[in-house]
């Protein structure tokens, strides 16, 4: 069968394309550039836990060494430190900077209370090594070709595949089994399919600027709104610092709506001002590396497939405003129709199962962008509304930090819940702290080797995973347990699944009670909890999660429980 083919070799397309090889499936990618990308600090990206770990388990390569995790993160309004985040420390991270004081005087710090608690710290990452990682890990895959200089100038479409051709120095035709756009927002792909992609240009713009110093929370990233040395500008100014490695930061400042020309000599003027206002006097040392101007768009594609073409990243979406991170959500495009388009590719296409991918995560997607228009004014409307609502100084803090540190409606990873994938009436089905539909957590598990792994580690794989709670099981090799209890019945339920999956043993499970078994999809998506050992109802939440035709599924339950109750 023919390969893949993915137009764009930006950091969606390469994941792409690395994810269909671990599942068994050829791609060719189209980059219409030289093969490289050009090293630029103002460009950065922040990956939140779960899209990080999915670039380091497809790259097998330390990710985050080429990358910072935060130690911590403040808001500001004026000299009064609004909320406090402390993360979990990345492995070997030294946390002695965890208090720092931000120069202003322990007067100014509010009220005395702790920081948060906010879970793992997102990863802060120059892209260009992002991508340079992704395109090293390619490299070493026989399943996947990049072809440079061949830049996209027309598809055509048949019920057997799709026909691509490209010009440059490299043009021909190229012949493939599906094609995804990963090829930005000005998306050839899609301007080729006439997919419409409303919604708004230079939602906000900000002077970006990369330079070492030292300031003075070394490790810390920092959101200061209406800084004492600054008023102009929206709601005050607002400046962003986030810390890369050695010594390295990512500054943005909010520019005032309109396109007003940043000149190098105000560019400059504004990190002078800034760095002296942090320290306190005059303008430390640093050396200034890169700068540019980051737009931000909100957009969406009104379609995601067309026959078997698909949309995906900058190409169906952009977002990005108030921290919200645009790259955050190509990732889990690329994570959500892999396993999709390995399934079609090895066993005939379903589809339910891939139209599935523009239902789940264009809803997703639209989720985030409405709570961010829905902000934006609240935020950026200047002093009105602080007329009358109470307290809205933090209310507004809070909102901005959802965007920067992945958490709520701004920055949450996205639940597909409801989704045509979605098993019903199912009678064993049980509550944990995970919903039906969101992503699971990552828990230690017994593979069925024997060993300890992460449940993050077993997904990708095309393959569905089962996990039964056990508690007890951690102490005990695998051999003492495999055999006893409702492993058997269980054992033979998963092998009597329509679709190959990995039985695993977890310890515990937030929210679940003993012999709790999930169901979870390859992109790490709970498909159901049920409360014990009931092989129809799997099979049943497995078959839905396929895509599996509603009315063939409860004869295929009924027929699987019998088998594996025989056993």
């Amino acid at each position: 069968m023919d390969p893949v083919i993915i137009v764009g070799a930006g950091p969606v397309g390469l994941t792409l394309a690395l994810a269909l090889a671990r599942q068994e499936v050829p791609s060719v990618v189209l980059d219409e550039g030289p093969g490289k990308d050009e090293p630029r600090l103002a460009r950065t990206v922040v990956l939140r836990e779960d899209t990080a770990a999915l670039l380091a388990r497809l790259t097998g390569m330390p990710i985050a060494e080429a990358g910072a995790h935060w130690a911590g993160w403040r808001s500001m309004r004026r000299k009064q430190v609004m909320r406090a985040f402390h993360f979990d420390p990345a492995p070997g991270a030294d946390t002695d900077d965890a208090d720092t004081d931000f120069g202003f005087g322990s007067a100014d710090q509010p009220s005395g209370e702790p920081a948060e608690a906010a879970g793992p710290s997102p990863l802060h990452i120059a892209q260009h090594l992002l991508t340079g990682a992704l395109r090293a890990a390619l490299a070493r895959e026989p399943l996947a070709r990049v072809a440079v200089d061949s830049r996209l100038d027309a598809v055509e479409q048949e019920a057997s595949g799709v026909t691509a051709h490209t010009r440059g120095a490299n043009g021909t035709y190229w012949r493939g089994s599906y094609l995804v756009g990963c090829d930005g927002p000005r998306s050839t792909v899609r301007k080729l399919q006439d997919i419409r992609f409303p919604g708004r240009t230079a939602v906000e713009r900000h002077a970006v600027a990369a330079l070492r110093a030292e300031l003075p929370w070394p490790g810390q990233a920092l959101l200061h709104r209406m800084p004492p040395w600054r008023t102009s500008g929206p709601s005050g100014g607002e400046v962003t610092a986030r810390p890369l490695p050695d010594g390295v930061w990512r500054l943005d400042w909010l520019l005032p709506p309109g396109k007003d020309l940043v000149t190098p000599e105000l560019l400059v003027a504004r990190v002078r001002e800034t760095l002296a206002g942090w320290t306190g006097g005059a303008s430390p040392s640093y050396a200034l590396l890169d700068t540019g101007v980051h737009t931000v768009h909100h957009r969406l594609a009104r379609r995601w497939r067309v026959g078997r073409v698909f949309l995906a990243g900058d190409a169906a979406h952009c977002l990005g405003a108030l921290g919200t991170q645009g790259l955050d959500e190509g990732l889990r495009d690329a994570d959500n129709l892999a396993w999709k388009l390995a399934l079609a590719w090895h066993h005939g296409p379903k589809e339910a199962l891939l139209d599935s991918y523009q239902t789940e995560r264009r809803a997703v997607v639209a989720a985030r962008l409405r709570a961010a228009d829905q902000a934006l004014p609240i935020l950026r409307g200047g002093k009105g509304l602080r007329a009358y609502v109470p307290g809205t100084a933090r209310g507004h803090d809070a909102l901005l930090s959802d965007g920067h540190l992945g958490r709520g409606a701004l920055g949450a990873p996205g639940s597909y819940a409801p989704s045509p994938l979605t098993p019903q009436h199912l009678e064993a089905e049980v509550p944990v702290d995970t919903r039906p539909g969101a992503p699971v957590i990552d828990v230690r598990v017994t593979a069925e080797d024997g060993s300890f792994v992460r449940l993050r580690d077993r997904l990708g794989r095309g393959a569905l995973l089962v996990v039964l709670i056990a508690p007890g099981t951690g102490v005990w090799e695998r051999k003492h347990w495999v055999t006893a209890g409702v492993m058997p019945r269980l054992a033979a339920a998963v092998q009597a699944l329509p679709h190959p999956a990995e039985l695993l043993v977890a310890e515990s499970y937030p929210g679940a009670a003993a012999h709790t078994v999930l169901l979870v999809r390859p992109d790490g998506h709970l498909v159901t909890a049920l409360g014990g050992v009931r092989p129809a109802d799997l099979y049943s939440a497995a078959e839905a999660a396929l895509g599996g035709p509603v009315a063939d599924r409860a004869t295929a339950a009924t027929e699987a429980g019998a088998a594996a109750g025989s056993r």
